[in-house]
């Protein structure tokens, strides 16, 4: 029998040279120094600046294209005592965003409320239908978008033709469209800016437009701007900044860093109650947001209206905050039930006829999968199949909605556009995208998808990349090693935990399935036994002999023990030494 791993485990580049100077300068051991390095550190500074992120070194707002302009406009509004209506989006950065500028906008004296789309009656952005929706209800002299807008040509048009002023604030790129020709847009998306700021969330984006609005409401020696303190919304920038899932790297890394101290100490009632909803003790994390706070907040917006979330957010009624967090988490759980049948009709589907040597790029489709929850279902596919996914939802009037979902080093976006004669509308980037397709031509799209994809994907190697960060010795593993990691968060994309392997370790037992489907072994290292669980592992086969293991180091809480436990990322046959240590 063949036992082959699951992932191509792939080293990452490092200088030993630098990797040793690093090493002595630091007191890191060499592992550590190593893990630096693969993420692009090796000057002292930028080590430095990395390990210590300082607010000072968050650059000037007004830095970026259109923040003068933007800031004129709301601050005069301000003044006038007009209605100012804050457009946001129904995911965890847009509500997240809505909630800090309305916050920074009400401290400032404004007149301000806030709106949220409904995710399928409105759809993503600024629409015309939405806009007159919105005149009605509010009656605004300006509109501020957060996390959207750049793209809402008609609708920003409309407004103008009602004499509404609007302002964008971003971060997505323009769609095929064209640009909104807004008073003012402040999207580092558009070029212009510091390199440091161009992965900025959107409520990262928010965060910026309000510290330029505070800054020169002082400089106008503005009263109320005196009161307001930048630093106490952090925490909405941390949580809206992970789920958001950008880069952890240069400003994005310092507002998280900053704002997860705040996160942990927050004073929000709704924040910490649903801190408390999502039984999170201890220390809250960029784990504890992506997978346990932000899916509650971004629940109702997928089923829906993400109305509950943005009150939770802003609410200081305690009894409120529990009876809606509560709702959140009952969204939560439905949401969860809904995107677990659709993977599950959709495997069905797709194993009965994926061939690894014919299938490269894979559509899967149905009548009335909700479209709120088959993006989660395209990245959940990408990943069991490691291939880009179109899922599409069929609605009654013909028409096919879909969430596509690429893989690393793949473009997305580049392939969909030579299906775009098949295509109602596409658009999004290179590792997701939307689009919309006629019922009839969901046979050919299907065809063609596969056809552009196995041009790229035909002759490459299947198995995802697992990039290992240092090859280490069983002696290794211990708490000075997971201490010198932590220096590393907060954790994310672009940043990922450290990937550690160690070669030719031997179970101290045979490995067991524990709860179903994930196998944990026990090994001997360093004089000490190691726990190791390979999550979703329990049905592969385990090659007889020594291992080459692949892990994250983790610290495991049990019944009030704390112990050091090996999170598997991959396991194999053991292997000659081919490459060097770290």
């Amino acid at each position: 029998m063949l036992y082959r791993s699951e992932k191509r485990w792939q080293l990452a580049d490092a200088d030993p040279a630098v990797t040793n100077g690093i090493a002595e300068a630091y007191g890191f051991s060499r592992a550590m120094a190593r893990a630096l390095v693969t993420r692009g550190l090796a000057e002292h500074t930028e080590i430095d600046r990395f390990l210590h992120p300082r607010l000072a070194d968050l650059t000037d707002p007004f830095s970026l294209p259109g923040m003068d302009k933007a800031v004129e406009i709301i601050l005069t509004h301000v003044e006038q005592g007009s209605s100012i209506l804050v457009y946001g989006d129904y995911d965890v950065d847009g509500v997240t965003a809505t909630a800090l500028m309305i916050q920074v906008l009400s401290g400032l004296g404004a007149v301000a409320s806030p709106f949220l789309p409904h995710r399928i009656e409105d759809g993503y952005g600024l629409g015309v239908d939405t806009l007159h929706r919105c005149v009605e209800l509010y009656h605004p002299n300006l509109i501020i978008t957060v996390d959207c807008g750049t793209s809402s040509v008609d609708a920003v048009r409309e407004a103008a033709r009602l004499g509404i002023d609007v302002i964008v604030t971003d971060h997505h790129e323009p769609a095929a469209e064209g640009m909104a020709e807004a008073c003012a847009i402040v999207n580092p998306k558009l070029g212009g800016g510091p390199e440091d700021i161009r992965m900025l969330a959107g409520v990262g984006v928010a965060f910026k437009v309000c510290h330029g609005l505070v800054k020169e409401a002082r400089r106008r020696k503005m009263e109320a701007a005196e009161k307001l303190d930048l630093k106490t919304f952090m925490e909405l920038v941390a949580v809206g900044t992970v789920a958001d899932i950008v880069p952890l790297l240069k400003e994005n890394r310092i507002l998280v860093y900053h704002g997860l101290y705040l996160l942990n100490q927050t004073k929000s009632v709704g924040l910490r109650t649903l801190i408390e909803a999502a039984g999170i003790s201890g220390t809250v994390d960029t784990y504890h947001i992506g997978f346990m706070i932000g899916p509650r907040i971004n629940a109702a917006g997928r089923l829906g209206n993400a109305d509950a979330a943005l009150e939770l957010v802003l609410t200081e009624q305690e009894r409120r905050a529990k009876i809606l967090a509560q709702q959140l988490d009952d969204a939560s759980r439905k949401r969860q039930e809904i995107e677990d049948r659709i993977v599950s009709e959709a495997c069905e589907d797709l194993d009965h006829r994926f061939d690894s040597q014919r299938d490269f790029g894979l559509v899967v489709a149905h009548p009335n999968w909700h479209a709120g929850v088959i993006g989660i279902v395209a990245s959940r596919i990408a990943s069991r199949y490691n291939r880009p996914v179109v899922v599409i939802g069929m609605d009654d009037d013909g028409v096919g909605r879909g969430s596509c979902r690429s893989i690393p080093g793949f473009d997305l976006l580049s392939h969909l556009s030579k299906c775009a004669p098949l295509l109602r509308r596409y658009g999004g980037h290179a590792m997701a995208a939307g689009l919309e397709v006629e019922k009839g031509r969901l046979a050919e799209l299907t065809k063609r998808f596969n056809e552009v994809c196995a041009a790229t994907l035909q002759n490459a190697d299947s198995r995802r990349q697992l990039l290992l960060d240092a090859w280490i010795s069983p002696s290794d593993i211990n708490d000075h090693l997971y201490h010198d990691q932590n220096r590393l968060r907060p954790f994310g994309h672009s940043n990922p935990l450290p990937v550690w392997a160690i070669r030719g370790v031997t179970p101290v037992f045979p490995p067991r399935v524990i709860g179903g489907k994930h196998l944990k072994f026990l090994f001997s290292m360093g004089g000490k036994q190691r726990e190791a669980i390979g999550f979703g592992m329990g049905d592969r086969d385990i090659p007889p002999g020594p291992l080459d293991i692949a892990f994250n180091l983790v610290l495991n809480r049990y019944n009030g023990n704390e112990y050091l436990q090996l999170h598997l990322q991959d396991f194999r046959a053991s292997q000659p030494d081919t490459q060097t240590l770290a």
